[in-house]
């Protein structure tokens, strides 16, 4: 696609539950692109036009454009937003296959590096915390600079064979820069992302979307968030010991009393 084409695709992802029911004119505003962009993109796919294109989607995935939600106010319409945001995750883990295979990525490399910079920092903090009390050597990579590489760097030559990386909105030019390096060290690269056309999409093995929302003045990643727990269901499956683990850490904080009850 060209970066027009990319940016209107990105667009639709991202608005699912309106595309089918947006005119070219309204696409073209929301993507920051010309009405003939949106003709062009539509025809490009194989329709004789955006109408053609719309009727398909509106046949591919029927649904009732919300009819209810009007008076909603701002707050609302965020909430709702991400429960649009978890639906259209929950459809795309119909087929389990990816995350398991992310599992098996994730639970045979020792170390396991997880990378987030800026506003996905909090998803790679979120997963290694939790990964740690079921997989021997999680390292977070959270920072950047010039000493991302030689955590990389290390990370690889300690026996590391896969990387997971969270990558939101608006991505950091060092994330992809990392991830790019991450490969040509040996890397298996999963990353969890916005969408498919995210800009880490070129430097990723395997790609797993997860929708953020933009409705706030800041995003909100419900999706993210979510799907990182489970790869670590799948990471938990993948080894053998999970349960054993797990099991120690509990008795261990009874032990000390760790937790309030």
């Amino acid at each position: 696609m060209t970066p027009t084409q990319r940016r209107i695709a990105h667009c639709m992802v991202r608005r699912a539950a309106d595309a089918p029911f947006l005119s070219s004119v309204e696409l073209a505003e929301l993507a920051g692109v010309s009405q003939p962009s949106v003709t062009r993109f539509a025809v490009a796919l194989g329709f004789d036009g955006y109408p053609a294109l719309r009727r398909h989607l509106r046949e591919v995935a029927p649904m009732d454009k919300p009819g209810d939600t009007g008076s909603y106010n701002e707050y609302q319409q965020a909430v709702q937003a991400e429960i649009d945001n978890l639906h259209r995750l929950a459809a795309a883990l119909a087929d389990p296959a990816p995350v398991v295979e992310a599992g098996r990525l994730f639970a045979a490399s020792r170390p396991l590096p997880v990378l987030g910079l800026r506003a996905a920092t909090a998803q790679a903090a979120g997963f290694s915390y939790f990964a740690r009390k079921v997989h021997p050597d999680v390292r977070l990579l959270d920072e950047g600079g010039t000493m991302l590489t030689d955590r990389v760097d290390a990370a690889v030559r300690a026996g590391a064979s896969a990387l997971l990386c969270f990558a939101l909105p608006r991505h950091p030019r060092e994330v992809v820069d990392a991830l790019e390096y991450a490969r040509t060290a040996g890397l298996t690269v999963v990353t969890v992302a916005d969408s498919a056309f995210a800009p880490v999409a070129h430097h990723t093995d395997l790609l797993l979307p997860a929708p953020v929302g933009t409705g706030l003045a800041f995003d909100t990643a419900c999706a993210p968030m979510l799907l990182g727990r489970v790869l670590l269901e799948a990471m938990c499956d993948a080894l053998p010991d999970a349960q054993a683990r797990l099991e120690e850490f509990d008795a261990g904080a009874a032990a000390r009393g760790l937790f309030v009850e």
